[in-house]
This record gives structure tokens, sequence and C-alpha cells, in this order.
């Protein structure tokens, strides 16, 4: 079965005994799906000791207009990349639409934007990403492992960091707390 259309703009929420302590509660953001493999944007995490003034700083520029705001842990993959998920409003060098939540950004020029008061209306900043290569992430949905959800820009934008693995699941009339943490099988 042939993926790529459906989890592109979803949600993956981590199931309850995914087995895999770098995803509890994750709620990653799909943003690219294809026949070369997937990537995905973690937002249910933040990482400590960094805020979006300080990164501006790190990197030289004036943080400006920028309001201080957390830094996503975005996932395993290069944890030490930088990516901005925003809402369509704004593009500039190597921005990617990402179907029904926005757009997706790997390079200074958002941050530059964002500090000087002319970047996306909505966005958020992470550090790596999650990232599956060819026919991996197909596989592992075949397993008990990982939901797929609605991609809602609510959810992204306007539910604090801890509530939204709880929010994707109520937004498909799942309350979290009925899932079990192993699959049966026949």
């Amino acid at each position: 079965m042939d993926t790529a259309p459906f989890l592109a703009g979803k949600f993956l929420l981590a199931m309850p005994g995914m087995g895999d302590p770098r995803f509890e509660r994750a709620v990653i953001a799909m943003c690219v799906h294809d026949e070369h493999g997937a990537v995905g944007i973690g937002i249910g995490h933040h990482r400590s000791g960094i805020g979006l003034r300080g990164l501006l700083g790190q990197l030289g520029l004036d943080p400006g207009k920028a309001l201080d705001q957390p830094v996503h842990h975005g996932g395993p993959v290069e944890p030490g990349r930088g990516f901005v998920l925003h809402s369509d409003d704004w593009g500039g060098q190597d921005t990617i639409a990402v179907i029904g939540l926005g757009a997706l950004t790997g390079t200074i020029d958002v941050l530059r934007a964002i500090a000087e008061g002319r970047g996306p209306s909505r966005f958020l900043v992470a550090f790596g990403y999650a990232g599956w290569g060819q026919g991996q992430l197909d596989e592992e949905m075949t397993r008990h492992g990982w939901f797929a959800a609605k991609g809602d820009p609510a959810i992204l934008f306007d539910t604090p960091v801890n509530d939204r693995w709880n929010a994707g699941f109520a937004a498909e009339g799942i309350d979290p707390r009925l899932l079990v943490s192993q699959a049966g099988a026949a």
C-alpha cells in the first residue's frame, strides 16, 4: 500500500509501549513522505536550556523583535540542525510546502526574517528531525508503534506542547488513556 499521500501533512503519534524511549509520547508533524523516505519534525517536546532569542544570539543575529519561545526537540537525526515549521504566509530560500500545516524552512533566512519582524505569522523552531529511509516508515506503520492522525494547525501552533499528544488523539475521537501498550496477534 502506498502511504505517501496519506502521511504528508499528518501527525504521527507514538503509541504507548512503542519500545523506543526517544519517542515516548512523541508527536511528529510529517513534512515529506515519498518514494525516497520520510521526514518529520517533532513537536511534542522542548529542548531544555535554549530559547529562540538565545539561539538567534548564538547565530550572531540581533534577536530584535523576536519573542522568546522554547526550541523544540525535532528528532534524533542531525540534532544540531535547525528547522522552522511555519505558516504559509512566508516563503524563502528552500522553503517547502507541508500539506495542510504550512511550510518548512531549514535555512537561516527564516530566522533573520523572524528577528526583523517580517517572518511568518506563526512558527515553531526545532533542532533535529525524525527521518526514515525508503520504505522504512511504511513498514513501521504495519506494526504497533505509530498512529497517523489528522494534521491540525491549531494543535501545531495553539496547543501547549505538553498537551499535543492528547490533543492529537482527541481530534480523532480517541481517549489515549484507553490505549494498551501491546498489540495482540491472531
